[in-house]
């Protein structure tokens, strides 16, 4: 056999064997590989946005009384160390004596009843921890996110795709198909100690660009009945869902957040709580881009 006829056959062979391996599926460990490296350099692009965001909170007494809502808006700029939140409106309306009041702006009232204070800890806290701090000169309230691991405006505990957040997790691959008109893969994940209580819950994650489109959760495991039951704290049917959406240079954003939960604190506070989180009017924006404080860019 000749040396060219030999080259050939080898050449062939080594092509064959590429195009099987290639053909092999991936695991769900590689998928999330994939996508744990793509989440922290999504990290760069999103420092590029500046960005609307809506969000609203709601309490109920267990019969179902309203006591207390809130809806705030910001504009999302970026800063070095994270992102800046410019408060543009906050309205609301609450329970007092026996009567529904509404207000709008700065301070709050009633702001040191228990609603107010859960309106106020499960919008920070689910959020992204921040704190406030009034800028007079151009009569906003500017909000920093003080967390370093939140993403997006959205507390970084609620982010089970990370490289640092994979490492509680298993993983286990449901299966692929269509999802929003995209091929996705169906991700189901849980912690790796069965004994914690962290967050379980599917994914589904774009095929072409190993993004996540879709992540819903729930408690891995209910709390232990000694809490419950001594302590009387509990948390029924606390979860969340977050919806992505692809920006055109690729960037992948967190646009909507959701969640709906019963609370239970030393058996007195009873509460349904339910907050929701849109992120939209998404603006790419360049290194020599100014910020109007009248709500516009120049």
């Amino acid at each position: 056999m000749s040396c060219l006829r030999l080259l050939i056959l080898l050449l062939l062979s080594a092509a064959s064997f590429a195009a099987v391996e290639s053909s092999s599926p991936l695991t769900a460990d590689e998928i999330m590989a994939r996508v744990a490296a793509n989440q922290d350099r999504a990290e760069d692009l999103r420092k590029n946005y500046i960005y609307k965001q809506h969000v609203h909170v709601v309490t109920h007494k267990t019969n179902g009384k309203l006591m207390r809502e809130e809806t705030t808006d910001y504009t999302v700029i970026p800063i070095p160390d994270g992102a800046r939140k410019d408060l543009q409106l906050l309205t609301g309306r609450y329970l007092h004596k026996g009567k529904y009041q509404d207000f709008s702006g700065e301070p709050r009232p009633d702001a040191d009843s228990i609603d107010a204070e859960l309106v106020d800890s499960f919008r920070g806290d689910l959020t992204g921890d921040i704190r406030r701090r009034p800028d007079h000169q151009h009569g906003v309230h500017i909000i920093l996110d003080e967390d370093t691991h939140t993403k997006d405006g959205i507390g970084g505990d609620l982010f089970p795709l990370t490289t640092a957040q994979q490492k509680k997790y298993e993983f286990r691959l449901v299966g692929e198909q269509m999802f929003q008109g995209r091929e996705a893969y169906h991700i189901a994940f849980g912690p790796k100690n069965k004994h914690e209580i962290d967050w379980a819950g599917e994914a589904y994650i774009d095929r072409q660009e190993f993004q996540p489109m879709l992540v819903f959760t729930k408690l891995s495991r209910q709390i232990p009945f000694p809490v419950r039951t001594v302590l009387g704290i509990d948390l029924p049917g606390v979860g969340f869902s977050v919806q992505y959406k692809r920006q055109e240079d690729g960037a992948w954003f967190p646009s909507s957040f959701g969640t709906e939960f019963h609370l239970e604190v030393l058996h007195f506070l009873k509460r349904d709580i339910s907050l929701s989180l849109d992120n939209h009017d998404f603006q790419h924006t360049h290194v020599d881009t100014k910020i109007e404080y009248g709500g516009g860019l120049r």
